[in-house]
């Protein structure tokens, strides 16, 4: 399976020969490209255009993250899986209010679900309040329950913001009411508290590691159906990102605290709030990098798939849907 590189150190990114070099101030690093599915640059990073060139040959997007750990944007190179019929079928998808909705429902169930199944794993864990966890969960499935009487998107979005302001407030009973962790609220841009600042670094990551697979199917990753297709550059990725974010990056959060792996020394304060540092960042990317080539058993196709395959697999059923061959259920977890 190929992989993703990650670099936090500042440097220059080159084609040499049909490898690709990496040039900092400790010497040069060959990378065999065979081998790589995409890139995150944390560092001050310089690309030539050969190298970029060359990575757009070997279909490798690269994305791009600041200082403060910000996403920038991404190189997208050209698509190289072209099929006319999946973008019309999409498009007109969109353009359909009834084939839309259908779809945000998907989109929306899928995410409460997978916000259950959390709550569902912690509360058989929790030493405190117990019934404050089965409470909440019923209070998100009377939010699921409401599907057939969503008539249009922004509605759906507002009783999903709503399940989700509930299922934060059980963070603080998951990791114990941690003092360097409790939740507070949820803040981003900028994140005012430790919590906060995994949560939207953690997601930042999720939707770009979307975006890579999305790339390696017919899909436009311009065309979503529950965030609109506007004058942003992606949306189809947040969309999925809806199922995967409470499984990829709430439950390693919660188990970075817990563990101990992740304490308040690897957070800065800035001016106007609080990031994960560098080390910080390189922590959290390590233990995601593992959950993400972590086998789980897939119920429907009867063999174990890496997480990363997962996404892969949910972006195919869409596309089935999208052409008719089957409609499209999200995944749940089972654990």
């Amino acid at each position: 399976m190929k992989k993703t590189l990650y670099i936090f150190q500042s440097g220059e990114l080159h084609r040499k020969d049909n490898s690709i070099s990496f040039e900092t101030s400790e010497g040069r690093k060959m990378l065999p490209v065979e081998d790589i599915n995409d890139i995150y640059i944390f560092g001050e990073v310089d690309a030539t255009k050969k190298f970029l060139e060359f990575a757009s040959q070997k279909q490798i997007c690269i994305h791009f993250f600041n200082h403060y750990g910000y996403y920038t944007g991404t190189f997208y190179p050209r698509e190289h899986l072209n099929a006319g019929l999946v973008v019309v079928k999409q498009a007109e998808a969109y353009l359909d209010k009834e084939k839309r909705l259908v779809l945000a429902k998907k989109f929306i169930k899928g995410s409460i679900g997978q916000m259950i199944q959390v709550l569902k794993y912690y509360q058989s864990r929790a030493k405190t309040n117990r019934e404050l966890f089965l409470q909440t969960i019923d209070e998100l499935q009377s939010v699921l329950d409401k599907d057939k009487k969503w008539e249009n998107v922004e509605e759906m979005m507002a009783d999903e913001g709503h399940a989700r302001e509930k299922y934060y407030s059980r963070f603080d009973d998951i990791l114990n009411h941690h003092p360097d962790f409790l939740f507070e609220k949820r803040s981003k841009r900028p994140p005012l508290n430790r919590l906060n600042a995994m949560i939207s670094f953690g997601n930042q990551i999720c939707y770009t590691m979307i975006l890579s697979e999305i790339y390696k199917t017919y899909l436009d990753p311009r065309i979503g159906f529950l965030h609109s297709s506007n004058f942003r550059r992606f949306s189809l990725n947040l969309d999925v990102a809806e199922i995967f974010k409470p499984i990829m990056v709430d439950r390693l959060i919660f188990s970075l605290i817990n563990k101990k792996m992740i304490t308040k020394k690897d957070f800065d304060k800035q001016m106007e709030g609080i990031m994960l540092s560098e080390e910080g960042r390189k922590k959290f990317i390590a233990e995601l990098d593992k959950r993400m080539k972590t086998t789980v058993n897939h119920r429907h196709l009867g063999k174990s798939v890496s997480y990363r395959r997962l996404i892969r697999l949910e972006l195919y059923k869409i596309q089935k849907h999208l052409l008719g061959e089957k409609e499209y259920e999200p995944y749940r977890s089972l654990w």
